[in-house]
C-alpha cells in the first residue's frame, strides 16, 4: 500500500484530480476566505461563497484577499444561507458543503432537513486526519464531533464511513485499531468488550465489501508504537502501524483530537461523512490551514 505520509501528500493527490466546487455557507470569515483562497491557488477547489457579500468583499480588501474566482450569492438571513448552501449541493452545482461562521446546529438542520436536506439512508460520523511529528504517516481518527455514546451497530456504521472515505483517498486496505483502555476484553470495561464483538463481526464478513485490517481492544500505544506491542508481547496485525483509529465515545475522540492539536502542534482536518456529500464541519476558532486541509479531504473522499 502507498502511504500518504503527510499533508503536501493529500494537498498533491487533492490537485490531480478535476478541481471540485465547495458550497461555503456564511462566508464572510477571514480564515474561511484565506482557506478558500489557498485551495483555489493549489487548483484543489473552487468555491460559491453564500452570505453577506458585502461584509465578506470588505473582509477581502482589509486583508488584500482576492476572491474575484468566486461567485458570491447575497443571504444576509444565515439560516436561508445555509438552505442556500446546502440546494448547491443537492442540486449538484458543488460538492461538498463547508461552515463559516455560523454555530454547527444551524449548518446540520439545513443538511438534515427531510425534504430539502443531504441527508441518506447512513449515519453521520466525522474523521480527522492528523500529521504528526512522530508518527511515520497520516493518522485519522473517528469520532470525536457528532456520536455522543455508539453503540455496536453505531460503530459498525460509523468505521464502514471512514473506510470507505479512506479507500477513496487510495488506501485499500487501511488498518483499523479499536481503541480501548487495554488490550484485553473485560467485563468490567463493557467498551472492550464491544471491540470483541466488532472484530469478530468483521471476520464473518458482516462490514460487507469494506476492505480493512481490524483489530481490538487496542490500547493508543500498541496501535500506534511498534516498541510498546514488543515490551508488552501483543501480536497484533495493527502493531504500531494503525492508518485509523475509532475511539469508544465522544469524550475520548474530542480529547484525544484536541490533544494532538493544541498540544502535539498536529496540523490537522475533518470532514462529516455519512450525508450525500461530504460536510466540512470546522470550528469558527480553527486556523485557516486546517479549514484548507479540511478541504483537501472533502475533496478526496
Amino acid at each position: 500500500m502507498s502511504y500518504i505520509r503527510n499533508i503536501e501528500d493529500l494537498f498533491k493527490m487533492a490537485a490531480s484530480r478535476p478541481m471540485s466546487v465547495v458550497s461555503v455557507a456564511v462566508c464572510a470569515d477571514l480564515h474561511v476566505l484565506e482557506a478558500c483562497v489557498a485551495a483555489y491557488e493549489k487548483k484543489i477547489a473552487n468555491f460559491i461563497l453564500v452570505g453577506n457579500a458585502d461584509k465578506t468583499r470588505e473582509i477581502a480588501v482589509e486583508h488584500n484577499i482576492d476572491i474575484s474566482a468566486f461567485e458570491i450569492i447575497n443571504e444576509l438571513d444565515n439560516n436561508i444561507a445555509c438552505q442556500k448552501a446546502v440546494e448547491l449541493v443537492k442540486s449538484g452545482r458543488a460538492s461538498a458543503i463547508m461552515k463559516g461562521l455560523i454555530d454547527t446546529p444551524v449548518i446540520m438542520r439545513a443538511v438534515l432537513n427531510r425534504e430539502n436536506g443531504i441527508r441518506t439512508g447512513r449515519k453521520l460520523s466525522h474523521m480527522a486526519a492528523f500529521e504528526l511529528a512522530h508518527y511515520h504517516k497520516l493518522l485519522f481518527i473517528t469520532d470525536a464531533a457528532i456520536n455522543i455514546a455508539p453503540n455496536t451497530e453505531d460503530r459498525k456504521q460509523i468505521i464502514q464511513n471512514a473506510v470507505i472515505a479512506l479507500n477513496n483517498l487510495g488506501l485499500q486496505t487501511p488498518k483499523v485499531a479499536l481503541l480501548a483502555a487495554n488490550e484485553k476484553a473485560d467485563e468490567k470495561m463493557p467498551v472492550t468488550l464491544e471491540c470483541a464483538e466488532l472484530v469478530k463481526m468483521h471476520q464473518e464478513g458482516d462490514f460487507g465489501e469494506c476492505d480493512m485490517v481490524m483489530d481490538g481492544p487496542l490500547a493508543l500505544d500498541n496501535a500506534v508504537s511498534k516498541e510498546s506491542c514488543q515490551i508488552k508481547g501483543i501480536n497484533s496485525p495493527i502493531g504500531g502501524d494503525a492508518d485509523l483509529l475509532i475511539a469508544p465515545d465522544i469524550e475520548a475522540g474530542n480529547i484525544l483530537y484536541k490533544a494532538l492539536a493544541f498540544l502535539a502542534g498536529a496540523r490537522n482536518g475533518g470532514v462529516v461523512l455519512g450525508a450525500l456529500r461530504p460536510v466540512i464541519l470546522t470550528s469558527r476558532a480553527d486556523s485557516a490551514d486546517s479549514k484548507l486541509i479540511s478541504i483537501a479531504l472533502s475533496v478526496l473522499f
